[in-house]
């Protein structure tokens, strides 16, 4: 955790129990790939996804919310465990609160990560608002912290080192793969 994570991150990070992340722009580069046949491609960053398997060890769940549908995102999530897993829902915020009936956990003990418009006003209502580098300027703005790496090149594992560090796992947890 370098000296670039400001103070107020790293106190919110202390109580995170569920990160939840959009999906383009977040857990990829925001591009979207269509193929001659009508079939979408997307990419995924591995070491985010080694990022959320680290935060599952260290207890802390892993979710989406994204306005998108898409057979691959299921797929990913499905590999890494990720849920929960909503998809098709612009209204993020509503998904949110919905959500939160369904869990013990209270809105500042979520992170979320969302690169534009669309996550804002779950950006400024979760107790860890995130936009990775490549963030919309209104959500840099407006969320508590914007990562030094870019959605789809890392951003992802940024946070979940963030997290684990300022909750003390992260050394343990490493310590796992020597």
């Amino acid at each position: 955790m370098g000296d670039s994570v400001p103070a107020a991150v790293i106190t919110a990070a202390k109580k995170i129990k569920l990160l939840l992340l959009d999906v383009d722009g977040v857990l990829t580069d925001g591009r979207l790939y269509y193929g001659n046949s009508g079939e979408e491609m997307k990419a995924f960053n591995i070491q985010d996804g080694l990022g959320i398997k680290l935060l599952q060890q260290g207890g802390v769940q892993v979710g989406i919310i994204t306005g998108r549908v898409s057979a691959l995102l299921q797929r990913r999530a499905d590999e890494l465990g990720i849920d929960p897993v909503v998809q098709g829902r612009e209204d993020k915020l509503t998904a949110l609160n919905e959500l939160l009936q369904t869990m013990d956990i209270s809105m500042d003990e979520i992170a979320f990560m969302g690169d534009d418009l669309p996550d804002l006003a779950v950006i400024r209502r979760v107790g860890l608002g995130i936009t990775p580098a490549n963030g919309s300027t209104t959500n840099a703005s407006q969320a508590l912290w914007q990562t030094a790496k870019s959605g789809g090149h890392g951003a992802v594992r940024e946070v979940a080192e963030t997290i684990l560090e300022a909750q003390g796992k992260l050394q343990t947890i490493l310590a796992s793969y020597q």
